[in-house]
């Protein structure tokens, strides 16, 4: 089984357990902090059109890559 961890709190997913979203989070007002894939902080940059993430294992991500820009 791979492991995931949560992109806000960048906390280990259990199956069967709430994972617990910030509300901002949910709202869509907050990029990722943390790599889903491993769990490491990322380096976030924020724009007026959007945002990016760079994990420093698994690369980056940005809010065109998911839709939401």
């Amino acid at each position: 089984m791979d492991e995931r961890y949560n992109p806000f709190t960048g906390k280990r997913i259990v199956p069967g357990l709430d994972d617990q979203v910030p509300t901002a989070a949910a709202l869509g007002l907050e990029p990722p902090r943390f790599c889903e894939e491993c769990g490491r902080r990322m380096v976030v940059q924020v724009s007026p059109d959007g945002w990016w993430a760079k994990c420093s294992r698994h690369g980056v991500i940005d809010a065109a890559s998911l839709g939401l820009r």
